[in-house]
Formats: structure tokens, C-alpha cells, sequence
């Protein structure tokens, strides 16, 4: 029994591993993206320091809101923290 337990946990390991190889392929390679798109590219950063907003900051570099967000694309502007790096000048 202790056997039979024992090549279960090495075929789960092994499942998980591979898993986890297929996904990282996967987003190295920019798969996701419509063929010929890229994602945004940042050219500048901002690290957050007490008391910033994405509003702000928006309005300090001179990026419309629209911009900003696009450069930005998982950005919670409503859980900030301090030293959080946002992209403030580049490409959407």
C-alpha cells in the first residue's frame, strides 16, 4: 500500500511540473495576444510613494486617463501600496 501511495505522489509531482513548464511556454512565447499585437511597453516608471493616486499620477506625467490605464492594464488604482512601480511613459 505504502508503494502504491508512494508512485501516486510522484505522478501527481510529475503532472504538476509538467504543468507548469506548459504554462510558462505559454506566456513566454506572448500567446494570448491577437497575432501581430503586442502588449503595452513601459519606457518609464513611477515608484508609488504615500498618498499617491492613479489620478495624480495621471495628471503629473501629462497622460490622459485613457492612456494611462492602457499602460496599465492590471492596475488597481484602489489598492495602491508604497514602492509598487507604475508605468508612466510608453506604448499601449
Amino acid at each position: 500500500m505504502a508503494k502504491s501511495n508512494r508512485t501516486a505522489m510522484i505522478i501527481n509531482f510529475v503532472s504538476i511540473v509538467a504543468l507548469l513548464v506548459i504554462i510558462s511556454m505559454v506566456e513566454s512565447r506572448g500567446i494570448g495576444f491577437p497575432k501581430g499585437a503586442e502588449g503595452p511597453t513601459c519606457n518609464a516608471v513611477h515608484g508609488v510613494v504615500d498618498g499617491d493616486t492613479c489620478f495624480d499620477m495621471s495628471n503629473t506625467f501629462n497622460l490622459s486617463t485613457a492612456f494611462f490605464e492602457s499602460i496599465n492594464p492590471n492596475l488597481d488604482c484602489k489598492s495602491l501600496f508604497v514602492g509598487q512601480w507604475i508605468c508612466v511613459a510608453g506604448s499601449a
